[in-house]
């Protein structure tokens, strides 16, 4: 049997369909629709008029800014930032008069990852751990872990930390950095980038 929601933490204009889990402490504000299948997690907070699909998986400690839809298959990991008005896709080629319902792409957005405003996550795509997505860019492909991306359609421009410094490595080959905020270590090693564990301190 699901929990029972806590009707304090959502507003009178919302609607949570019956069968929806949302976690303790979780927060739906104004004209904002959650759909009977989603799967909410603890501490997150959906702004106004947000829309979540059915088949959605959001992990603890989400921010999902003001008109934002995540749709069907997709699914958001524990600390995901989603900027106002930015969009996600589930049909790579859609047509009106085709109906591809049973071609859905699933995107997966990993823990701690950032996106931008207005920027569009094209379905089918993983966007990294901690990754940061500029504002605006159109994301048509996987993206790495810690990684900056900017444009249109988005290209990597740098690395950047767990709290969201920018680190100061080329994008590929090798080296260390340090976060100048937490002085967390990074190492990239052949264009991958890695926390070095004995340093976490978020």
């Amino acid at each position: 049997m699901n929990a029972p929601i806590d009707t304090q933490a959502v507003h009178a204009s919302a609607i949570v369909d019956d069968g929806a889990v949302l976690g303790p402490g979780t927060r739906v504000w104004h004209f904002s629709h959650v759909c009977g299948g989603a799967r909410i997690g603890a501490g997150c907070s959906l702004g106004q008029n947000v829309f979540v699909g059915n088949d959605v998986l959001i992990g603890d400690r989400v921010k999902i800014q003001n008109n934002v839809s995540v749709y069907d298959a997709v699914t958001l990991e524990d600390d995901v930032f989603c900027g106002p008005s930015m969009v996600f896709t589930n049909v790579y080629n859609p047509r009106s008069a085709v109906v591809r319902k049973d071609q859905y792409r699933r995107t997966l957005v990993k823990r701690g990852a950032s996106i931008g405003a207005n920027a569009t996550i094209v379905c089918g795509v993983t966007v990294g751990s901690y990754a940061f997505i500029g504002a605006g860019a159109v994301v048509k492909h996987d993206v790495p872990d810690f990684a900056l991306m900017a444009g249109v359609p988005a290209r990597q421009i740098g690395w950047i930390s767990r709290f969201g410094e920018r680190l100061p490595f080329k994008l590929s080959g090798n080296g260390e950095a340090t976060c100048p905020h937490t002085g967390e270590v990074y190492l990239l090693i052949d264009g991958v980038c890695r926390l070095v564990p004995s340093h976490c301190q978020l």
